[in-house]
């Protein structure tokens, strides 16, 4: 029997940042990033009156929300509600058939794959599955991203992988297992160093805990709460756990039928009287949309 794995480490970023291998994809720290006058909100983010079908299903009706740095937006819905086709349209990897999707200041949605990827390596993405590659190690499933898009050498590599392998709470026993040797748990957190390794400006999660039993649950919920004060301080999760969004969310938006019931502070959400998102919260609300072509 596996041991149950060890607690992450407190996140927070190793001197110096990724070198880019160059074009609009670097990474050149705060002069690339957002910024406006103090104490004003910045969106990284901006969904406006989104729409989405699949086969003449509707499943995002006019959808509108905005991330803003230095928070954690969770989007909560059931199964077939639509959470992970917005991520999806966030991440570039969906068009809308309507509607406006607004990332880092620009406008992606009609942009082609080459001028999106320069986008992509300022987000970090988990997977629900974590999509590790079957045939790589774990040393070499986090150090793809660095391989593939920057200039490091291979010490700095290896010293950037055992940093955030470390951050996530796995040691160098576990650099040279396969996927398929690795528990649920142990995945969903290689998942999370890799996105985590080129020290994205937006971590975008994907059903962070499905799967998971209890205890690894509250290791990847605590690991996500902790890095607001580390390596990125913003991220979009999208998830049906409530326990997941007590403990990490900022703000929260209910997604019911294709349209957002609320979209409020975790606190309001919690004590909201509006009986769809009552009813949601005691686990009694449905979806009235299922399909193959998207997930929940």
């Amino acid at each position: 029997m596996r041991r149950p794995a060890s607690n992450p480490r407190r996140v927070t970023a190793p001197p110096g940042r990724v070198r880019a291998s160059g074009g609009l994809g670097a990474i050149t720290g705060a002069s690339a990033r957002l910024s406006g006058p103090p104490g004003q909100s910045i969106s990284l983010v901006e969904v406006t009156d989104l729409h989405k079908a699949f086969d003449g299903n509707e499943v995002l009706k006019g959808i509108s929300v905005s991330a803003e740095r230095a928070e954690t937006l969770v989007v909560m819905g059931g199964s077939g509600s639509g959470k992970t086709v917005f991520l999806r349209h966030v991440a570039g990897l969906l068009r809308p058939d309507e509607g406006q999707v607004r990332v880092f200041g620009v406008n992606i949605e009609k942009l082609s794959e080459e001028e999106l990827l320069p986008l992509r390596r300022r987000m970090g993405f988990v997977f629900q599955g974590a999509a590790l590659f079957d045939s790589l190690t774990t040393y070499e499933n986090v150090a793809y991203p660095l391989r593939e898009h920057t200039n490091l050498s291979e010490p700095e590599i290896r010293e950037r992988v055992l940093h955030f392998l470390s951050l996530v709470g796995l040691g160098e026993e576990s650099l040279e297992l396969l996927p398929a040797e690795l528990s649920g748990g142990m995945r969903k957190r290689v998942g999370i160093a890799r996105a985590l390794v080129s020290e994205p400006e937006i971590m975008l999660f994907d059903e962070p805990t499905a799967g998971l039993d209890p205890t690894n649950s509250k290791l990847v919920a605590d690991l996500i709460a902790q890095l607001k004060s580390g390596v990125c301080d913003t991220a979009i999760v999208v998830t049906h756990d409530l326990d997941l969004t007590k403990t990490i969310a900022t703000r929260v938006a209910i997604l019911i039928h294709g349209r957002f019931a609320a979209v409020a502070p975790l606190e309001e959400i919690l004590r909201s009287r509006e009986p769809e998102v009552q009813a949601f919260l005691a686990g009694e609300a449905t979806t009235a949309w299922t399909s193959s072509s998207a997930s929940a």
